[in-house]
């Protein structure tokens, strides 16, 4: 599969919702309420890529938006050295194809490229298959907890 992967910007901002809405659907089924692709979801990640502190990538093959992940500084203020990937996501007709990986390698170049020297990413604690991809490239649960021990930490050295 070709794939190019680029910086996102406010036009990409419905194609973007897209693949959210699916990956969400279909990767947290059983664990949270659906998610309903619409207006204000376009709207909110439109003002996203405009606003956003972080940087947005973008994974495409034949033109067609499949992926993203954006990176930036941790929301969480524990350490100023401490950098984030917010948000990766893949179309899930992709997932198991390599375009989560090469746009986790993209996020971990751009924070590394941005000077941090740990990373962090956070996810549901019972999310399985995230926590297996996130392992699988190179990233370790830290034990941190929040949101009442619903979501979990991973870290990643950058060095």
């Amino acid at each position: 599969m070709d794939l190019l992967l680029r910086r996102a910007t406010p036009s990409d901002a419905e194609a973007i919702a897209g693949v959210y809405v699916a990956s969400w659907n279909e990767g947290f089924g059983d664990l949270l309420p659906p998610r309903v692709l619409n207006r204000e979801q376009v709207a909110r990640w439109q003002r996203d890529l405009r606003e956003a502190s972080g940087r947005w990538w973008l994974a495409e093959s034949a033109q067609l938006v499949i992926g993203f992940a954006g990176t930036g500084p941790s929301r969480d203020p524990i350490d100023a050295a401490l950098g984030e990937v917010d948000t990766i996501a893949v179309a899930p007709h992709f997932w198991r194809h390599g375009v989560g990986r090469r746009l986790m390698s993209v996020a971990v170049s751009d924070l590394v490229d941005a000077g941090y020297r740990e990373g962090i990413l956070w996810t549901l604690a019972d999310y399985r298959q995230g926590s297996e991809f996130y392992q699988a490239t190179g990233w370790q649960a830290s034990g941190e907890l929040r949101d009442g021990g619903r979501q979990m930490a991973f870290r990643r050295s950058l060095r």
